[in-house]
């Protein structure tokens, strides 16, 4: 199901709920590392919401600066609002690529934007969440790859302990 090499930014996250919610989202979609920027997450850090403990499996690790922490062959790729942005859905995924977000209050700075290889929005009417975003775009991502592996060995595999619901056929 991996496909590439995929790393995510956040730009100073405001919420540890959604930061718990994108180490979730990392750990479905098989993220190599998350970094963030900021105080505001280390300081929330405490009430800890990855409820599926992928940090232990996948690095979180807080920078200074987003791009300093990019290696180099990666691509960069913003994800926000942002006028002159690529809608997604027509948006064509590179192999190896650090995704950086936005804060849930603000944008990313006009610095990572102009360093930015691509700047891609997910067109919706309203804004998503940070945690809505990085699912949606990791989604697309693993939906138009090759890599989808797809059987009941792996709805096995990753749903819930009580689900033992099967269908008819």
């Amino acid at each position: 199901m991996k496909s590439g090499y995929i790393t995510i930014g956040l730009t100073n996250p405001k919420s540890p709920t959604n930061v718990g919610a994108v180490m979730r989202a990392a750990g479905c979609y098989q993220v190599d590392g998350v970094f963030y920027t900021g105080e505001r997450y280390a300081r929330a850090a405490k009430f800890n919401t990855d409820t599926k403990d992928v940090s232990e499996t996948i690095p979180l690790t807080g920078v200074n600066c987003l791009l300093d922490s990019i290696e180099e062959g990666i691509t960069i790729i913003c994800v926000d609002l942002i006028e002159g942005a690529i809608p997604l859905p027509e948006f064509i995924h590179p192999e190896k690529a650090c995704y950086i977000f936005g804060p849930e209050d603000g944008t990313i700075s006009q610095k990572v934007i102009d360093c930015a290889d691509a700047v891609v929005y997910v067109p919706t009417v309203g804004c998503m969440n940070l945690a809505a975003t990085v699912n949606v775009l990791l989604y697309d991502r693993l939906a138009k790859s090759d890599y989808v592996i797809a059987s009941d060995a792996l709805i096995r595999k990753s749903r819930d302990t009580n689900n033992k619901a099967k269908v008819k056929r």
